[in-house]
């Protein structure tokens, strides 16, 4: 029997690439960081903080993010949405991502290529 530190280990190397494709679409709406982190854990995507803003910062600094301060509550918030580098690698992530599902069921149901 697989032990539960083995499975959660798993889980979570499958996560961490979903993470990104599930931060990107969120995205697409305006949002700030605490609020991006309820709403992917209410997707079943859950992240730590200290996971989830580097990640923010790593792709603004790859172009896939925008950002702007909002400054008009009484604590400042940086508010990040999907730019549209960011769209363009979205689409295709979503590709390979739909391909992967297509690639796993195939051999699930025993299909040859």
């Amino acid at each position: 029997m697989v032990s539960e530190d083995v499975l959660r280990t798993h889980l979570q190397e499958l996560r961490r690439g979903t993470v990104v494709v599930a931060s990107l679409v969120a995205l697409r709406r305006p949002d700030y960081g605490y609020a991006l982190l309820q709403r992917l854990t209410e997707h079943g995507f859950p992240v730590d903080a200290n996971t989830l803003y580097p990640l923010l910062r790593r792709l603004e600094d790859q172009g896939l993010l925008t950002s702007e301060w909002n400054t008009e509550e009484s604590r400042p918030r940086k508010f990040y949405r999907t730019s549209d580098e960011g769209e363009s690698m979205l689409s295709r992530l979503l590709d390979d991502l739909a391909a992967v599902q297509t690639s796993v069921t195939g051999l699930i149901q025993g299909v040859d290529r």
